[in-house]
């Protein structure tokens, strides 16, 4: 492997680009009309472009990813999060292509990216799913009320193909199921291109853990502990954490056990999430679904472990065995929160607020402070793609200590920070 096209844009392809110049590694960024001198464009050793501003004519444009590869001598394809990362047929084409594929086997991308499948195998590797349904393909909606009342309410109903909280609404009363089927199978078929639903029962007072993964291909995997995410708007992240606060330990081993048995089982290979909701009465904790993919989140796993996780999926990915990763290698000192921060407009219900970049600054990152960032002062955010500007994350030897830093660093932040 000697030079890695990302086929992404922002923060995540800024921060692969430091993590392939760390390995040495030649880079290739690719951009959309909107994004010709974005900060990744200007980073990479060279960017090619891809299309038009909208995702759908450039970022996800399979052909003009795989030509720009071919133009610029690239031998591996590292897609980040969000776009193609967990798309199969793009996984294959780039293999097709005879370039290396950053990121786990197509099959897993499969396996994992059908929800109710997803559960399924869960199940059959022990790990605890809640009550739920069989899927409803689109427009098919016979006998939903009947499994509706054999899951329980309240319920969620979900998109098959869904992900990062899109496709997912909850349904407290049984005559508001049908409507609600109706549209999240119109909102699945637009977002996932399958309008493919199921039911699931829902935890009301519920926590949202996830344990980092990352399986070896093989059989083996370990894991890298948890990551507290709770805390969501519209059912997305918007601060996360690790150790999670007032998790008994014991669950968290028995979290992380259940997590490397379903890697295993998959023959996962690569970065991973396995999410689980935890009941926040009872303590017991139930599958969620498996991101196959490295997530926003990652750097406070980063933070408290010392790990690279994207350079350790590059490393896979070309060939190294990397059996120095073993969980008993595997260290994590003090604690880390992230947080987000978006271009959007809290008086419209948090609706993004595209303009330039007017003022842009941040306190300095040093050991306790890291910020991820795919933008700078004058550039701008679009409504074309995702509003987040940043991600900042603080790390410190105690939970209130890291919570003390990011309370400095965020009213810094603001008054510096400023769009038109």
């Amino acid at each position: 492997m000697r030079t890695v096209l990302i086929a992404n844009r922002g923060e995540i392809a800024c921060r692969i680009i430091r993590s392939c110049k760390a390995l040495g590694l030649g880079t290739v960024a690719i951009h959309s009309e909107a994004d010709a001198r974005a900060l990744h464009v200007e980073l990479a050793d060279a960017a090619y472009p891809v299309g038009p501003a909208p995702a759908k004519q450039s970022y996800l444009s399979v052909p003009a990813i795989l030509a720009a590869a071919e133009a610029s001598g690239a031998d591996a394809v590292h897609p980040g999060y969000g776009f193609l990362a967990e798309n199969s047929g793009f996984a294959r084409a780039v293999a097709a292509a005879g370039l290396t594929w950053i990121g786990p086997d197509p099959d897993s991308l499969d396996d994992m990216g059908d929800k109710e499948r997803a559960r399924l195998l869960a199940k059959a590797a022990g790990v605890p799913i809640l009550p739920g349904s069989a899927r409803f393909a689109a427009r098919e909606l016979q006998g939903l009320d009947a499994a509706a009342r054999e899951v329980g309410f309240p319920l969620l109903v979900k998109a098959s193909a869904g992900g990062g909280g899109i496709g997912m609404r909850r349904v407290d009363e049984p005559q508001d199921l049908s409507k609600v089927a109706e549209a999240t199978q119109t909102l699945a078929e637009k977002s996932f291109g399958d309008g493919a639903i199921y039911l699931e029962r829902l935890v009301p007072k519920a926590r949202h853990i996830e344990i980092q993964v990352f399986g070896f291909g093989d059989g083996r995997a370990v894991h890298l502990f948890e990551r507290e995410c709770s805390i969501q708007r519209r059912f997305q992240k918007i601060v996360e954490e690790t150790p999670a606060p007032r998790l008994d330990p014991a669950t968290v081993a028995t979290m992380g056990e259940a997590a490397v048995a379903l890697c295993r089982q998959e023959r996962y290979r690569g970065a991973g999430t396995v999410e689980f909701v935890v009941d926040a009465e009872t303590g017991a904790f139930y599958f969620l679904e498996m991101n196959t993919r490295i997530q926003v989140e990652h750097p406070v796993t980063e933070m408290t472990t010392g790990l690279d996780l994207v350079a350790l999926q590059i490393r896979l990915a070309a060939g190294e065995t990397l059996e120095e990763l073993t969980h008993d290698a595997i260290r994590r000192t003090g604690h880390a929160i992230e947080c987000r921060l978006y271009a959007e407009n809290p008086s419209m219900n948090f609706l993004p607020s595209p303009g330039t970049l007017k003022q842009f600054r941040l306190p300095p990152p040093d050991r306790g402070l890291r910020i991820d960032s795919g933008v700078r002062e004058g550039d701008a955010i679009t409504f074309h793609y995702d509003p987040m500007i940043a991600k900042l994350i603080a790390w410190a030897e105690s939970r209130d200590a890291a919570i003390a830093r990011m309370r400095a660093c965020l009213p810094a932040s603001w008054p510096n920070m400023a769009m038109r």
